[in-house]
């Protein structure tokens, strides 16, 4: 069984809706370094012998002080691609207008590295041409190797800060209630949270869900390990 149809009207359908931005990225990067820190900062408090009360006080401040770092930082970070991106559609504006006949020859080198031959290319290059936006499209994609659809990084930014909080306030939770063996039952929400973002990634891979999962967890296992361990060599500083 095919994973689409390749209908006329199907293919239409998808050709549009693959054009717009993913923030799958956003929210597995934050969602994975939510858990991953602030269960680091539960396994340091445990394992430094210290009070309930602190680990709620440094869980939470790790969430909204890391959150919005890590939020700003992806904003700062997709921002910078969509105005280098926006430099270079000017750049490439005033090369077309100033040097058209070179700018066909770079779609042209372009095309025929493609296999295009003889009236094909030329047909192809007056055809690429003809339209200034599809001509510096394709310079942008092809000479520079920007990717054409850009996500907003106001909401990349926000999809960062909302995975970091949603999964980050997981290994929290038992401290915030007050359950007995608070550390073992967050240890284990907090796992099932690693393979669950594990798990659910795989939908955008070859992997298999278990396997991504696994993974997933075995890094915020090894995160959490570490930290556990510095918080228990240090324990009896004062």
């Amino acid at each position: 069984m095919l994973e689409h149809s390749h209908d006329r009207e199907a293919i239409r359908a998808r050709l549009r809706d693959d054009r717009k931005p993913s923030y799958v990225r956003d929210f597995v990067y934050g969602g994975i370094d939510g858990a991953i820190t602030t269960f680091a900062v539960v396994a340091g408090v445990v394992g430094a012998e210290l009070s309930a009360k602190v680990i709620l006080i440094l869980g939470f401040a790790n969430l909204l002080a890391d959150g919005f770092s890590m939020a700003a930082a992806n904003y700062s970070g997709v921002k910078t691609v969509v105005d280098d991106m926006a430099r270079i559609r000017a750049i490439e504006e005033k090369h077309i207008r100033l040097e058209p006949d070179g700018e066909r020859e770079e779609v042209r080198q372009i095309l025929a590295a493609k296999g295009l031959t003889g009236e094909v290319l030329e047909g192809a290059v007056t055809g690429v041409t003809a339209d200034r936006k599809s001509w510096i499209d394709l310079m942008l994609a092809e000479e520079y190797g920007f990717a054409l659809v850009q996500p907003s990084p106001l909401k990349a930014g926000f999809v960062t800060f909302t995975a970091f909080i949603l999964c980050g306030a997981v290994p929290l939770l038992p401290f915030i209630f007050g359950v007995e063996d608070g550390f073992a039952i967050s240890s284990a929400m907090t796992a099932v949270t690693f393979f669950g973002i594990g798990a659910w990634k795989s939908h955008w891979s070859l992997a298999h869900w278990f396997r991504s999962g696994l993974e997933t967890f075995a890094i915020g296992g090894g995160a959490a390990v570490l930290a556990f361990g510095v918080g228990y060599l240090l324990r009896g500083i004062s």
